[in-house]
């Protein structure tokens, strides 16, 4: 039986409906409050607002639960590979032997970008951000595959285009890293597994063999694993607003990368090692930074501890900071941006200050601290990001155009000048 909540205005009541979600989420649906009542809620930065139903992603920020599509993260980092993830969260279950072969086969066909897109990039300052690039590359695909402008085409068409999505984004950021580098841009190796071909784009060169390190391998996979979707936030949810339009995937999914190139959300990692980096040149004292982040007159914070969503420790933190440890073992790497990070992980994992204000490392602060010790400039991290959340995006894109879900419109409370007779140019 459905409950209902109620709202008193002016001496009028309206009944509200309460909608349960599997997870036993309580929400009250205004969807027809304002056509009942000519009453609209606020909510600035829609910061308590469900703008969908969505069965792709549960989190739970007090008791630090993510899962996708039911399973714990902790389970598929541990188990599966980036495209069985990728293949779950677009498609609703775990991929049978024989889909994920076809679905990996599918990919390896599709990585090789067009000769034009080399071109454009050209037209890019050597000094470009690699974020522009790549929301660039990515609208530009509409170009190339114009039938993906259509609306109405078949599922199974569209499959085409996430398929080469996720084939191709990694080919430009490669290429958009080798741009900045001052190199040669490197073809997809087919008879790499994703990611092992990825790194390979990114980082071998003509003068010399080029082998992956699984060490490496491993913590990318666990990378690109965690941060595959996370519900609702700001770039994910911007994919879907622009999908709402029925702009295409590609569009889409380009407007979702700008969203994340915001330092709010895709800059966070790279924020550590900008931090780090401030406090080593200011002569690496902790004892000075620690102080200065519990006074609370004090503008310092320290970035990569805590979380908007998670009250606890992020799962996600918990599974990276294996990997971190286990490269900075492998590369036996000694720097003093590297003590300081471990001496500020110390900190915020024995002391009383940060550990009663659960300000615990989150996936940032680890993710920064791989990328950085396997070479990857900060400039680079939120297109990192992107290659990770690219299965989110499609798999949220993809459920909100199947639900058919009306075009976004928010509302507003206007706050401007009442109704006010024109002025004439002479007497203003």
């Amino acid at each position: 039986m459905t409950k209902f909540a109620e709202l008193s205005i002016d001496g009028k009541t309206y009944q509200l409906p309460v909608v349960v979600g599997s997870e036993n989420e309580v929400a009250v649906d205004i969807s027809n409050l304002r056509a009942e009542s000519g009453i609209i809620t606020l909510d600035t930065g829609y910061k308590n607002t469900g703008s969908t139903k969505s069965a792709i992603t549960f989190l739970d920020g007090e008791k630090g639960i993510l899962r996708y599509r039911g399973y714990p993260i902790e389970g598929l980092a541990s188990k599966s590979s980036f495209l069985e993830v990728a293949y779950l969260l677009i498609y609703g279950e775990l991929p049978k032997e024989d889909e994920l072969v076809k679905f990996r086969q599918d990919i390896k066909n599709n990585q090789m970008c067009h000769e034009d897109t080399k071109k454009i990039m050209e037209g890019f300052p050597s000094n470009s951000h690699p974020m522009g690039i790549l929301s660039s590359l990515a609208t530009s695909l509409t170009a190339f595959f114009p039938e993906s402008l259509d609306p109405n085409r078949s599922w199974d068409k569209v499959k085409l285009t996430i398929i080469r999505l996720l084939a191709k984004i990694p080919t430009m950021v490669a290429w958009s890293y080798t741009k900045q580098k001052g190199l040669p841009a490197n073809y997809p190796d087919n008879t790499l597994k994703y990611v092992d071909n990825f790194l390979k784009m990114m980082f071998s060169q003509p003068t010399a063999p080029f082998e992956v390190d699984p060490v490496i391998s491993d913590a990318m996979e666990k990378i690109f694993i965690l941060h595959a979707d996370h519900e609702q936030n700001c770039s994910t949810s911007t994919v879907r607003f622009v999908g709402s339009s029925q702009a295409s995937l590609y569009a889409s999914i380009a407007a979702g990368i700008n969203a994340l190139w915001g330092p709010l959300h895709g800059g966070a990692n790279q924020a550590v090692i900008e931090m780090l980096t401030g406090i080593e040149e200011d002569g690496g004292d902790i004892d000075k930074y620690i102080a200065k982040a519990k006074d609370k007159d004090d503008p310092f914070r320290l970035m990569g501890f805590g979380h908007r969503v998670y009250k606890n420790f992020d799962p996600r933190a918990r599974i990276l900071k294996k990997n971190a440890d286990a490269i900075l073992d492998k590369l036996g790497i000694q720097d003093k941006m590297l003590e300081i990070a471990k001496k500020l992980e110390e900190h915020a994992l024995e002391d009383d200050y940060f550990v009663e204000r659960k300000l615990y490392p989150n996936v940032d602060f680890y993710s920064g601290i791989i990328m950085n010790a396997i070479g990857i400039p900060t400039n680079m991290f939120p297109v990192m990001f992107s290659i990770g959340r690219l299965p989110g995006w499609i798999a949220q894109w993809k459920e909100m155009r199947e639900n058919k879900e009306p075009i976004g419109r928010p509302r507003q409370i206007y706050v401007g000048a009442n109704e006010r007779a024109y002025v004439d140019f002479k007497n203003r």
